[in-house]
Formats: C-alpha cells, structure tokens, sequence
C-alpha cells in the first residue's frame, strides 16, 4: 500500500502520537470535565468531537502540503523547517509553563449529545496551535518528490485518531481515578511535559541533523 509509511516512520509517528494523546491540553480538559460533571456519554460526546475536528485538520494539511510539495520544493523545505522551530518552541513552552489542565466535577445542567460534540469540534477546529502543529508536524515524515506524500499524511492523521480515540474514551471511563492522578501528582503531570518535550525537540533536531548531513 503506497499510502502507508515505512515501518520506521510508522513507529516514530506512533510514539508522537501516544506522547501528544496522553499529555494534558485543552481537548482533554474538555472531555475530562465534561465526564465529571455529565457523565461519560457527554465525555464521550466532546472526544467524538474533537476527532472531528482532527479530521478536517487532516485533510486540510494533506491537500495542502502535497500542493505546496507538487508546486515548490524550496517553500516545502522552508515549511519544514519552520516546523523544526515550532517544535522546538512547544518543547521549551511544556517545559516552562506546564500543562494546562483544570477540572471542575461540580453538577451542571445536562446538555445535549450534539452541542458537546460541536463543542469538542470547535475546540480543536478553531484552536490556532492545532492547525499549526498539524501543518507543521505532519510534513516530518514526507519527504520532497513522494508521488504518495498526500495518501501518506492522509493515512498519518487518520491513524493519529484511530491511536487518540479508544486512549481518550479509556480516560472518559476512569475519568475520577485518571484526574485525581493528575491533580495529586504533580511529578506525573511534569513527566509528560518532558515527555511531550522531548518528542517535540527530537524529531525538531533530527530534521535539522539530517539537513547538515545532506549539506
């Protein structure tokens, strides 16, 4: 199958993505609240959404990324590497301020499936950081001249949710245990910053360590 990566960059992929789907961010504090104070269908509800919008992020950076690959070499270059930057950005800012994750499971007034699942959505769909980690993370594992680039990132972000989804709704289900791990270990939830860290700032350098070994 054309469209799926080699086995290296496959597990490469796999780790970042098992690193990004466990590390506190504004979608997990979404789905997390939403279980403590409505239950887990209503966390369930804004998982199904924030999925949602991954994959209209997916597809934007595929139809995007292999244009600007078909049309320029050097502009995709100069993408990757402001990739790089970027990456290494979010590996200094999870490394300084943390993550960011608060719960509230006080009672609130029950909603609808559909308006927690457009509000997962929107979270993700309208959260200027996802669309530019996904512009910028997902060109790592094309490279210039792939007649497949667009199947491969198709196929990268897709398999982004199929990893994402079951490891969030496993939260939802433990969502009581699961926070008060995060909110009484505070050493936990500095792991996965440095965690998150340390995936970022290592496919950042190898891009950049592989460019000084090609010059």
């Amino acid at each position: 199958m054309t469209f799926v990566p080699d086995l290296t960059i496959l597990a490469a992929f796999t780790l970042a993505a098992a690193i990004l789907t466990i590390t506190p961010g504004p979608d997990m504090t979404l789905f997390m609240g939403k279980t403590l104070q409505q239950g887990r269908k209503a966390g369930i509800a804004a998982v199904l959404g924030a999925a949602s919008g991954i994959v209209v992020h997916s597809l934007f950076a595929a139809l995007g990324i292999s244009a600007l690959l078909a049309t320029s070499a050097t502009a995709f270059s100069v993408l990757k590497y402001a990739g790089a930057a970027y990456l290494i950005y979010l590996a200094v800012q999870a490394v300084r301020n943390g993550s960011a994750l608060t719960l509230e499971d006080t009672t609130v007034k029950k909603e609808s499936f559909a308006r927690i699942w457009s509000q997962g959505l929107l979270i993700n769909l309208l959260n200027p950081k996802i669309i530019l980690f996904f512009v910028t993370f997902l060109p790592q594992f094309v490279t210039v001249g792939d007649p497949h680039a667009a199947g491969k990132l198709l196929f990268l972000g897709f398999y982004f949710i199929a990893l994402g989804v079951p490891a969030c709704i496993l939260m939802v289900y433990f969502a009581g245990q699961f926070a008060s791990f995060l909110k009484g270990s505070p050493k936990a939830m500095r792991a996965f910053d440095w965690a998150f860290a340390g995936v970022m700032g290592t496919f950042a350098l190898k891009l950049l360590a592989a460019r000084a070994a090609a010059n």
